[in-house]
């Protein structure tokens, strides 16, 4: 799956709902809610945890390594370093515990977060993607959900953490498989996964003249496959495409009906510009729009609020839903005006 999410089109999707096993990128959302407990100040960076012998009798090279040692004592940025880096294994269960105690915990916390950001394909099990027969699924919308999250809700945390080429921990230095950054102009992450069962995974991103764009590929059964179809994928989205605004910011394009208010309907309008993606070369490019909202909207109405959807196809095909803000503030009705309103659409 490839999505602008800039605008919200889906530039390139198969099979966008169908649930599989993410492996390692589910540590894009222990990553994710790192950050919202960082933002919510409820999790210093520059904190310690001391890490225990049970976390390293169960952990250390198990799978992808910090190499945490039982009386180390990292901070949560360098645990999140391990995880973004390296896909630490060690380094999710630790920042898990150290957040909230227990894994249990973290996980109702990563769940509360995929169903907040809309992840209906999605459950997870561990904080790692370690093989955990079957709790832990979702699916490329899903991953693209949070791919926009993590970017766009936490761009400094983004930036920090994500991106780095190599880590070092003690005397242990260990390459970052991303195999996108420093591939493709633009790209800053996110995450790798294989296991078996899963496959080779791949949640990816890049950012050109403030286009950003964010990749979903799973179920490959090489990682040579992967990482070249990935690199492919997002150059394709950037290169292939020229960008036309088809509606200007500010712009009226329709009334939704309101329900007990000084005014019977209000306009819609577009927040900012509508900009869509269009092919190169494409001689045939029929755009098609539809204003969806559930009406009448109850008034009392601000102006500004989103209010309706407008739904734009191209050549047929949904191409994305872009919000419509109510064009003016609409005060609620006094009994008087409520009465009045009645007659009016009972004569109508």
């Amino acid at each position: 799956m490839l999505v602008d999410i800039s605008n919200g089109q889906t530039l390139f999707s198969r099979e966008e709902h169908r649930r599989f096993v993410p492996a390692s990128v589910t540590k894009v959302m222990t990553a994710y809610t790192a950050f919202k407990l960082i933002d919510e100040g409820k999790l210093r960076p520059d904190a310690r945890f001391a890490y225990s012998q049970e976390l390293e009798d169960a952990w250390y090279n198990e799978g992808s390594n910090m190499f945490l040692r039982a009386g180390e004592q990292p901070t949560i940025g360098q645990l999140l370093l391990g995880i973004t880096t390296v896909s630490g294994n060690d380094a999710s269960v630790a920042i898990a515990v150290a957040a909230t105690g227990s894994l249990d915990s973290w996980l109702e916390l990563m769940n509360a977060n995929a169903t907040q950001l809309g992840m209906r394909d999605t459950h997870f099990g561990s904080p790692n993607g370690f093989p955990d027969g079957g709790q832990t699924y979702t699916s490329a919308r899903d991953l693209a959900l949070l791919g926009e999250a993590i970017t766009q809700r936490y761009p400094s945390l983004y930036h920090r953490y994500f991106g780095h080429r190599t880590l070092r921990w003690r005397d242990i230095t260990q390459a970052n498989h991303d195999p996108v950054t420093g591939r493709v102009d633009g790209a800053d992450g996110l995450k790798t996964g294989y296991t078996r069962e899963a496959g080779f995974t791949f949640l990816g991103s890049a950012k050109r003249d403030g286009q950003r764009l964010v990749m979903v590929l799973a179920g490959s059964p090489d990682g040579g496959l992967r990482d070249r179809t990935a690199r492919a994928l997002l150059n394709w989205g950037f290169d292939e495409f020229e960008r036309e605004t088809v509606i200007p910011g500010g712009a009226k394009v329709g009334d939704a009906l309101v329900q007990d208010g000084t005014s019977e309907s209000v306009t819609l309008e577009t927040g900012k510009p509508v900009v869509v993606n269009l092919a190169r070369g494409q001689e045939d490019k029929r755009i098609d729009m539809e204003i969806r909202y559930r009406g009448p909207v109850q008034a009392p109405i601000a102006a500004g609020a989103e209010i309706a959807r407008l739904r734009l196809t191209l050549n047929g095909e949904l191409a994305m839903e872009v919000p419509l803000v109510a064009g003016a503030d609409v005060p609620k009705a006094n009994a008087l005006q409520r009465v009045v309103n009645a007659w009016k659409k009972w004569l109508a």
